[in-house]
C-alpha cells in the first residue's frame, strides 16, 4: 500500500468537491451556483497548499506529482461538464481542453513518447493554464452574468492548447 503523507492527502481531499459541486449545478439557482464558486474556489485554493507544503516539508513525490495534475483535470473538466449541461459554456471548447488534457497524461505518462521515467511538474505554461481555467469558471459559475466570462472560458482554451503544443515540441527541456 502507498503511504500518503499531508500534501497528497490534501491533494485526494479536492477531489471530494466534485459530486459536491456536480450537485449543485444540477439545480443552478443563484444560491447553489455561489455555493458551487465558493467549493470550486476552496477546493481550487488546495491545489497551491498541497504543492506549497510538499515543497516546504520536503515531501514532493512521483505520487503527488502524478495525483495533483489528475486531481485538477478532474476538478476543472467536471465543473465545465456541469456548466456545458446548463448552457454556460460550448461542448466544443470544453471538447478540445479535454482532448489536449488526454493527450499530455499519456505523454506524461508513457516513458517511451516522453522520453522520461519520472513526471515532471509544472513549468509557467502549465501554471498559466491552470490559473486561466480557475478564472475562467469562477467567472462562469458567478451567479450574475459577467461579460468578460465567456471570453476568459475562450482564453484558458488558448492557453491550454499552447501549453500543450510547447509540451510536445521536443526541444522542450521542462515539461507541463
Amino acid at each position: 500500500m502507498m503511504n500518503f503523507n499531508l500534501p497528497n492527502w490534501i491533494t485526494l481531499s479536492r477531489s471530494l468537491s466534485i459530486p459536491i459541486i456536480l450537485y449543485l449545478l444540477q439545480s443552478p439557482t443563484s444560491e447553489h451556483r455561489n455555493i458551487a464558486l465558493f467549493v470550486f474556489l476552496l477546493a481550487s485554493l488546495t491545489d497551491w497548499v498541497d504543492g506549497y507544503l510538499a515543497r516546504r516539508l520536503n515531501q514532493v513525490t512521483e505520487l503527488g506529482k502524478f495525483l495533483d495534475p489528475l486531481v485538477d483535470k478532474l476538478l476543472v473538466l467536471s465543473t465545465l461538464l456541469a456548466l456545458i449541461e446548463i448552457g454556460l459554456v460550448p461542448a466544443w471548447g470544453v471538447c478540445l481542453i479535454l482532448v489536449r488534457e488526454l493527450v499530455i497524461a499519456g505523454w506524461r505518462i508513457n516513458p517511451s513518447l516522453s522520453g522520461s521515467s519520472t513526471i515532471s511538474g509544472a513549468n509557467i505554461w502549465g501554471k498559466l493554464k491552470t490559473f486561466s481555467q480557475i478564472l475562467a469558471i469562477a467567472m462562469l459559475l458567478y451567479p450574475r452574468e459577467l461579460i468578460c466570462a465567456l471570453p476568459m472560458f475562450w482564453l484558458s482554451v488558448l492557453l491550454t492548447l499552447v501549453s500543450g503544443m510547447l509540451y510536445l515540441l521536443p526541444s522542450q527541456d521542462q515539461k507541463i
